[in-house]
């Protein structure tokens, strides 16, 4: 349980680890040479040589540029500087340590003031004395954490470590986190043989448990999709051979009653062909699920397959005043599955030609833009509710009053172009036109050196 949080956390404390111990190692080694660099130099030389800092900032700058320099030896060095007065008071403020206020008090005279030599006093312009004090006491682990120097190592090391190890931790942790992702985009797609767990190798934690359930999750969604479109293949293929028994039934029939009941033997065989017309298109988007990819390829004049497409459904829909119009054109030509595109793009073209308003064209444009072919459907009908948009091309989806079973469809015309135009490799989308009407935009890719 929780393997990953332990990793998270593991990673975060070794790099404060790290940092902790880096920098005491250095703090440590730091305090070390300057002990050894203060037992090898004459202590007494050294105050001199700042003693005579002291006298001549004092001279060029007076008191603000003792101050400047008093607080950059403080920052300098290990050992802290105090520049005091006859009272004993720090020109920066600073309390002096106890242990340095005793041995100070030692050297008081009667009067309580300091004691001060002319030869180790630092003379101001107005008169005032300071001495320059060193307390050897003060120089310990803290003074030295304090100087950024001490830092500067510490840092970039850790942050150099830490940095590559948060770095693995992130591909660790994101890579399968990724391939979770690109599995659910192509199952959205429709390819649900989708796996995830086995590229995740020996890995153990909450994130190899969450590939293989989302692996037992996409197993069982094939199953049950596979098992459904077997389902509907296989009654289809049934319904077939009781259809054609009954037709030729309904054929017997008319010919021993004559002319008598004509008319209900018109309705039925209307009802019959359009049954069978279902049962086609249930197989057509049936095989289209199950066979993915396995479509034939051959050069299509995509111009003359529209042509021919709207000289037919122009004859069919003539009687009652409607019309299909090619406006906008370009050359195209493509490699596609003849039948299944003319498929795809003969349903487009009659679903437009069905729900237009009578005495009203439907518009069909076909235009080349950026390495793809757009091909424009747009009707003159009612349209459809903008919720319902993306929904209009799944399978027996109905999407309002104008557009019912009063039209004669049954919802799987735009269904299988969709399925159609995506083993293409293209897009299709439906939209609201501004001025009315339902467009439909298909987009297929143009063929390299086309």
């Amino acid at each position: 349980m929780h393997r990953l949080y332990w990793k998270i956390f593991l990673a975060f404390w070794l790099s404060l680890v790290l940092f902790v111990a880096v920098t005491l190692v250095a703090a440590s080694f730091y305090l070390q040479q300057t002990r050894a660099r203060t037992a090898d130099e004459n202590p007494h030389l050294r105050h001199m040589t700042l003693l005579r800092e002291a006298r001549t900032i004092a001279g060029s700058g007076g008191v603000a540029g003792l101050e400047r320099w008093l607080a950059r030896l403080d920052r300098r060095e290990v050992t802290p500087y105090y520049l005091l007065d006859e009272e004993g008071r720090d020109l920066l403020g600073r309390p002096l340590p106890p242990d340095l206020e005793l041995r100070l008090a030692r050297q008081r005279g009667h009067m309580g003031n300091m004691d001060m030599s002319q030869a180790m006093a630092i003379h101001l312009a107005d008169g005032r004395r300071l001495q320059l004090v060193a307390d050897f006491q003060g120089a310990n682990m803290w003074r030295v954490l304090g100087r950024p120097r001490v830092f500067a190592l510490p840092l970039l090391v850790t942050a150099l470590l830490s940095g590559l190890l948060c770095y693995w931790l992130a591909r660790y942790l994101l890579r399968p986190v990724y391939q979770l992702r690109e599995a659910t985009q192509a199952m959205a797609a429709g390819d649900f043989a989708q796996r995830v767990a086995p590229g995740l190798g020996g890995r153990r934690d909450e994130i190899a448990d969450l590939a293989h359930d989302f692996d037992h999750m996409a197993a069982r969604i094939e199953q049950l999709m596979t098992s459904q479109m077997q389902l509907l293949g296989d009654i289809s293929h049934e319904l077939r051979s009781p259809l054609a028994r009954l037709v030729v039934a309904l054929e017997l029939a008319q010919q021993k009653q004559g002319g008598e009941a004509s008319v209900e033997f018109e309705r039925i065989a209307l009802e019959v062909e359009r049954m069978n017309e279902l049962i086609g298109q249930v197989l057509a988007i049936t095989r289209m699920e199950s066979g993915a990819g396995n479509i034939g390829r051959e050069t299509l004049d995509l111009n003359a397959l529209l042509e021919k497409l709207v000289e037919n459904c122009n004859y069919e829909i003539g009687a009652v005043d409607k019309r299909v119009v090619i406006g906008e054109s370009a050359p195209a030509m493509i490699e596609a599955d003849p039948p299944l595109l003319t498929s795809a793009l003969e349903n487009v073209i009659r679903n437009a030609a069905r729900y237009t308003a009578p005495g009203t064209a439907v518009d069909v444009d076909m235009r080349t833009r950026q390495g793809w072919l757009e091909i424009r459907v747009r009707d003159r009908g009612p349209g459809i509710p903008e919720t319902m948009l993306e929904r209009v091309f799944d399978p027996f989806v109905r999407v309002g009053d104008a557009r019912d079973r009063g039209s004669g469809g049954y919802g799987l015309g735009l269904a299988i172009a969709r399925r159609a135009i995506l083993l293409h490799g293209g897009e299709i989308g439906a939209a609201n036109h501004p001025d009315g009407g339902l467009e439909i935009t298909i987009r297929l890719p143009v063929p390299a050196g086309r």
